[in-house]
């Protein structure tokens, strides 16, 4: 998704909740002014109240300015990886827009916000360490040795 469209997207979001509090507070002045219960579904009438629908609107425009703070400052935060990425077959590097090659933690750590930590998969644990990690490993284990540490022996 390009810069415009990540744009359009978030004005989008945010002129939608615009759009539900100002709903909201129309819905809430309607309701004094014209008696809504009363008119909808027959209920008994009430006087109209501004006090109330003035203290009900202050409460929910600090509610809207806050939503409408945060969900900016998310879009604003959020960082996307997408598209096709050309990653070597071999070394798992990704080639970046001016054609270098840079390892796939750094290229993602550079577009994203998010971080790595490394550890071995059980294949690789089995293929690295043969003597440690035994046939009778199952794959839902936690990646310990099979049998019990012995302490270390020179020679």
């Amino acid at each position: 998704m390009d810069t415009i469209g990540k744009t359009f997207f978030a004005r989008r979001v945010i002129s939608c909740e615009l759009a539900g509090f100002a709903l909201t507070i129309t819905l809430i002045w309607l309701d004094e002014l014209i008696d809504l219960p009363h008119l909808l579904f027959g209920a008994e009438a009430t006087p109209v109240n501004w006090r109330e629908a003035l203290f009900e609107t202050l409460v929910i425009i600090p509610i809207a300015l806050t939503t409408l703070h945060y969900t900016r400052m998310l879009f604003r935060r959020m960082k996307y990886l997408e598209g096709f990425l050309p990653i070597c077959s071999s070394c798992k590097r990704i080639r970046d827009e001016h054609g270098n090659w840079r390892h796939m933690e750094c290229y993602i750590h550079d577009r994203s916000a998010a971080r790595f930590s490394h550890g071995l998969c059980l294949s690789c644990a089995k293929k690295l360490y043969p003597d440690v990690f035994t046939e009778d490993y199952l794959p839902g284990d936690a990646l310990q040795p099979a049998t019990q540490s012995t302490p270390y022996k020179e020679g």
